[in-house]
């Protein structure tokens, strides 16, 4: 399999998910824990690959992180509708 990146990353949503976890005030650990809560393994240091942009986010991810924040899936991804 190939891997991809786009600018240098491979996921587009890891400085919105970094962004929101520090504005909830949570740990990576926190977060970990939630997301295993909602039924998403990941452990503390995937959560720091996503946001250093190293790790992959699967579509099932991005959906649980938006759940947690109380956000669009739009809004991980930095989606800005034209007006």
């Amino acid at each position: 399999m190939k891997i991809y990146d786009y600018q240098g990353k491979k996921n587009v949503s890891g400085d919105m998910i970094r962004q929101l976890r520090v504005k909830k005030r949570m740990s990576q650990s926190d977060l970990a824990a939630r997301l295993q809560v909602e039924g998403v393994m990941l452990e503390r240091d995937s959560i720091s690959r996503i946001e250093s942009g190293t790790r992959f986010v699967a579509d099932y991810e991005l959906f649980i992180f938006a759940k947690i924040f109380g956000v669009d899936v739009a809004e991980l991804l930095e989606i800005q509708e034209k007006p």
